[in-house]
């Protein structure tokens, strides 16, 4: 008997589909019922591939980055889009380079001391 992939979405509306049936493959029994899918199932081909290299390579990115040929932000934005497809959000790294121009201009204008400068700088990191 041919084994195909389970589609994970109606072609019709798009809804979810639900596993409601479960047969023996040694001996054909069947159980019926409403049971849970797996995530991983519901990923497309392309999404599955991609966490079977990313767990292959246990989770690093510089490594998918030389077995795909591609770079490191198109990785970090595979795995954003699979956790998304997942159902969840990705976390969001802060942004590490923060612009102190404005401390800088004020500091060189007179209108705060080195000190103040520094304390608003470290102020910012912690922000971080």
């Amino acid at each position: 008997m041919a084994k195909y992939k389970a589609p994970g979405k109606c072609p019709v509306c798009d809804g979810e589909f639900a596993i409601t049936k479960l047969t023996c493959s040694g001996c054909g029994s069947e159980l019926s019922g409403y049971y849970q899918g797996c995530k991983f199932c519901s990923l497309s081909d392309e999404d599955q591939y991609f966490i079977e290299i990313f767990i292959k390579n246990r989770g690093s990115i510089k490594e998918v980055e030389k077995e795909l040929g591609i770079s490191y932000p198109t990785v970090r934005g595979k795995l954003d889009d699979v956790i998304r497809a997942m159902g969840y959000k990705p976390v969001e790294e802060p942004d590490v380079e923060v612009d102190h121009s404005d401390i800088l201009k004020k500091l060189e204008d007179g209108e705060i001391t080195p000190q103040e400068a520094t304390a608003l700088i470290k102020e910012r990191k912690k922000g971080i």
